[in-house]
């Protein structure tokens, strides 16, 4: 195993590896940028290294600077996270040609299936099901445009090198080609430094659901079952589970093997993620391949009791698996919220501040992958994400309840987030009964919309609210018994949180 080890990321997800680090003995390293100086993963960590300025293409992107930190700190190995060099042929070359050891994937496993037109094209040749699509990257705005036709609107444009909803545009029609493609290539080249794109015909409302794999180098592959990701946002995953409500023990057999003889085609080694689109038939396609640790692990991790962080490490350092398929068994249900800080009630703006009062969940069922504490000043300058809430339970419903009961207990007071949104989501009757689909939320809103135009007014309400409260008064008879005026409790009407301060 390894002795010491650098984490080439920053925020949660640094956090959750140096974790891991602690429970095998390995000293954690951190890098930092200039506005994460006091960021949690460079408190947590052993040793901490300066990258470089706020922008990720001179710190976190900087691939030179990266393995010169690693040199200066005597590392073992490096673990890149998601995001970021994570998916990058370039960097696991760099760390190869330093000797020092990429926690992933070869790069050529990398080159082979990190780049979405690759993939596709390999696995359209081994006769897997595909969502019809190009298969190479396109070149220009005019050959989207003859693409596009030959598919026919609307279409997906995707990043080839990326995920996570970067550089990803909905195209519906022709005239919104030349500015979408221009945006999402722009888009993709900020985030991954590759600003190929492809395009995919674009399927209605269909469920996106991954299936997590293991490989080691002594050709072992298993797989950990599903999550269900289709509760997205502008093509970006809110809220995830597993098992998938979709699912039944033939198609997660189905999907589990075609997961694995991908990554054999690919001589994949790590651990890695294969993306589908199914349909309301039990029909899937493949979508991508992500070449790395997601952002969803807990999840899987959360029914299947493996620590999928931890495997990283012994793969890497040339382990075989800790267990085979037949031991792998999947038992309750688990959820994931991506705790963002974005405004809500202004179309998800990020929301950069200080963050004043911080009280975070517990109890039964609850983990929280946290990259803040109170007191950071979350930047404008990387992806809103704050921290990852899991809940877990015997089924859906009581992982739904406990995930409810947690989003209501997480305060976070200077700035805004998308705890609210969170809470709508997991209170639909359509959410709760698992009739989920990738339009889920912009159908969510569509019916938010029609409800509060019909809603009445703020006025309206209070006015009524006021007449209710007077009659009530003036019809009391003397001899009842009055809530006790000194009780903010009993004035409340509820219980608890309404009377502290922050609420």
């Amino acid at each position: 195993m390894f002795r010491k080890v650098l984490i080439a990321n920053r925020g949660e997800i640094a956090v959750r590896i140096i974790r891991a680090c602690r429970d095998l003995g390995i000293i954690p390293v951190a890098v930092y940028s200039e506005p994460d100086r006091a960021s949690l993963h460079v408190r947590l960590a052993d040793e901490a290294y300066f990258l470089g300025p706020a922008p990720s293409l001179e710190s976190y992107l900087a691939i030179e600077k990266v393995i010169e930190a690693a040199k200066r700190s005597r590392a073992d190995a490096i673990h890149p996270g998601y995001g970021f060099l994570s998916e990058n042929p370039k960097f696991a070359y760099a760390c190869a040609e330093a000797g020092i050891p990429m926690v992933g994937p070869s790069a050529e496993s990398m080159q082979m299936m990190g780049s979405k037109t690759s993939a596709r094209s390999l696995l359209h040749k081994l006769g897997i099901s595909l969502v019809p699509g190009t298969y190479a990257a396109l070149t220009s705005v005019d050959d989207a445009i003859g693409e596009a036709r030959a598919l026919g609107y609307p279409v997906m444009i995707k990043a080839s090198a990326g995920g996570g909803g970067k550089g990803m545009r909905f195209v519906a029609s022709e005239p919104q080609m030349a500015e979408d493609f221009v945006a999402a290539g722009s888009e993709a080249l900020r985030a991954f430094g590759d600003s190929s794109l492809y395009l995919e015909k674009y399927i209605v409302d269909p469920r996106h659901v991954e299936v997590q794999i293991l490989a080691d180098r002594h050709g072992n592959v298993i797989h950990l079952g599903e999550r269900e990701c289709s509760i997205q946002r502008r093509y970006q995953k809110v809220l995830e589970e597993s098992p998938s409500p979709i699912m039944d023990e033939k198609l997660r057999r189905q999907m589990g093997e075609t997961a694995i003889r991908i990554a054999r085609a690919a001589r994949y080694e790590n651990a890695g993620t294969l993306e589908f689109l199914v349909d309301n038939d039990h029909n899937f396609y493949f979508l991508e391949m992500n070449t790395r640790l997601q952002v969803e692990h807990g999840v899987t991790e959360a029914v299947t009791g493996v620590d999928i962080v931890c495997e990283q490490f012994r793969i890497a350092a040339g382990e075989k698996l800790s267990l085979q398929q037949e031991q792998v068994e999947m038992r309750g249900w688990a959820m994931e919220c991506r705790v963002c800080a974005e405004d809500p009630d202004h179309g998800m703006l990020p929301s950069a501040g200080v963050i004043d009062r911080l009280q975070e969940p517990q109890g039964p069922g609850v983990r929280l992958d946290s990259g803040v504490y109170q007191g950071w000043e979350v930047s404008i300058h990387y992806d809103p994400l704050l921290a990852k809430l899991i809940a877990y339970g015997a089924d859906r419903a009581q992982t739904i309840a406990r995930m409810k009961r947690a989003i209501q207990e997480y305060r976070i007071a200077g700035i805004k987030t998308n705890l609210p949104f969170l809470l709508e989501i997991l209170s639909d009757h359509e959410f709760a009964a698992g009739h989920t689909h990738i339009g889920f939320v912009d159908a969510l809103q569509r019916r938010a919309a029609e409800v509060k135009e019909h809603a009445p007014s703020v006025f309206q309400t209070h006015a009524l609210a006021a007449a209710l409260a007077y009659a009530e008064t003036s019809e009391t008879p003397s001899t009842q018994k009055r809530p006790n005026p000194e009780s903010p409790w009993k004035l409340s009407g509820r219980p608890g949180f309404s009377a502290l301060p922050g609420r």
